[in-house]
């Protein structure tokens, strides 16, 4: 048993120095090589472009390969390039087996892929959990589904040990689910109280133990055992509606989520779309509104409209202060952990899709508009707030670190080097050229970068 879990934690630990995996090692964005540029763009410090099928997950790398997910044309595609070149090395096509509602941002390729090095494991929520090998043949299929997530299902899986584990929240049946990284079969699933969220899970390391499996979701942090999936522990006092991963540093896990202060009236919607006066939506009135389309389907009868109580009782579940909440992590005396709050920052994080980043002592947030804040690990003091970029843009990438240098990409194609630190300051603004959605990745000195058309590699040659 004691050799079981040390091979556990070795595993764990190889996986999480490598950008395999949503936001590189243990999803913290941080890597700690050297060689990477400060300026770049279409025509500068640019090793390779090639173009990349439309979609919004984050690229990923194996030793020899990087790859992302796509959906073109009504299919579900996995696309592999070279890492060293650029070069399309395969690519294949899946056919999704429905086609569920979600945000309009969250398209049905939308999470980011995972590999061990050598294969790689994809989501679509319209489909379920495919593995390739590194010649793009198929190691084994999952199917998975339907999900009643009302914006949609995006979770990105995540290497633990010898399985595959994916956080599936939902309205209904939300559960923990590891797969065999080798056959796909179910190892484990535990069901879990959270509701519908979107956020990707990290690993705890302990000295002597076997890594946890750390959540945000539905209003609380949890862990769970990789071996078994055993619920650990639970700390609530977050927000109810999580969007963002959490980030563990060292022995305190920091995250942030949303919640409103107010119910807003049912008159408005009903106002702008019940066409037909009846005084309640339809799905089909409801437009292209996944929070409206959610309630129709998912709060009171569930028989696929909207009326005033079902809005009420979906608004009420919102109520609660939007906070960062950072959690130390912190061991009684039988060496199980027991959770206690350190601090938390209460202001709106309404909408904020990027996750935090930690490091040297700082936690950095970015907010829609470029609106950064960093505040004091320890103590949750606001240390400096200020405007990244010279114009106002929003933000769907998470940002990334490397030599003490932060990375910080928007949606209008601007990518901005900041130095880090308490009195931070903006390096450069980079023009890619492209909307970017997706968080770059840093490997090697090479910043690998997903636009709107093409992958694009960066480095000083």
């Amino acid at each position: 048993m004691v050799l079981a879990v040390l091979c556990l934690a070795v595993a764990a630990s190889t996986d999480a120095q490598e950008w395999s995996r949503f936001r590189g090692p243990n999803g913290s964005g941080i890597v700690d090589d050297a060689g990477y540029p400060t300026t770049f763009g279409p025509d500068r410090n640019l090793l390779w472009r090639t173009a990349v099928r439309p979609g919004k997950s984050s690229p990923v790398l194996s030793r020899r390969h990087i790859f992302l997910t796509a959906y073109d044309g009504g299919s579900l595609y996995t696309q592999c390039f070279d890492r060293k070149t650029g070069r399309l090395v395969w690519e294949r096509a899946e056919q999704p087996l429905r086609h569920e509602d979600a945000h309009v941002l969250n398209e049905p390729s939308a999470a980011t892929p995972v590999t061990d090095g050598d294969n790689v494991y994809v989501f679509f929520r319209d489909l379920g959990v495919i593995s390739y090998d590194a010649a793009g043949a198929v190691r084994w299929k999952r199917p998975m589904g339907p999900f009643s997530n009302r914006m949609g299902a995006v979770t990105s899986p995540i290497i633990a040990g010898t399985a595959l584990v994916m956080v599936l929240d939902q309205f209904d049946s939300s559960s923990i689910v590891a797969l065999s990284l080798a056959t796909g079969d179910v190892q484990w699933t535990t069901p879990r109280a959270e509701t519908d969220a979107w956020a990707t899970p990290v690993l705890y390391e302990q000295t002597g133990a076997a890594p946890q499996i750390v959540t945000a979701s539905g209003g609380q942090y949890g862990a769970h055992a990789i071996a078994t999936g055993e619920r650990l522990w639970t700390h609530k006092g977050l927000a109810p509606a999580i969007v963002a991963s959490p980030v563990v540093s060292g022995d305190t896990v920091v995250g942030f989520g949303y919640g409103y202060d107010a119910t807003e009236p049912f008159a408005g919607p009903l106002a702008k779309l019940d066409a037909d006066k009846d005084g309640r939506l339809s799905v089909q009135e409801c437009g292209t509104s996944a929070w409206l389309i959610g309630i129709a389907k998912y709060v009171g009868n569930r028989d696929g409209f909207v009326v005033e109580s079902e809005w009420n009782e979906a608004w009420a579940a919102t109520i609660a202060p939007s906070s960062l909440v950072a959690v130390a992590l912190e061991k009684d005396a039988a060496g199980r952990i027991k959770p206690r709050e350190l601090w938390r920052y209460e202001k709106s994080f309404v909408a904020v899709v990027p996750s935090p980043l930690v490091l040297d002592g700082l936690v950095y947030t970015i907010k829609g508009g470029g609106i950064l804040t960093v505040l004091n690990a320890k103590t949750g003091a606001v240390v400096k707030m200020g405007r990244v970029g010279a114009v106002p843009a929003s933000y769907s990438a998470s940002p990334v670190s490397a030599e003490g240098r932060l990375y910080f990409a928007n949606e209008d194609g601007m990518l901005a080097v900041l130095r880090a630190g308490k009195d931070w300051e903006v390096l450069a603004d980079n023009e890619i050229g492209e909307p970017l959605f997706a968080t770059p990745a840093l490997a090697e000195g090479r910043i690998v970068v997903r636009g709107d058309k093409s992958l694009f590699c960066f480095g000083s040659h």
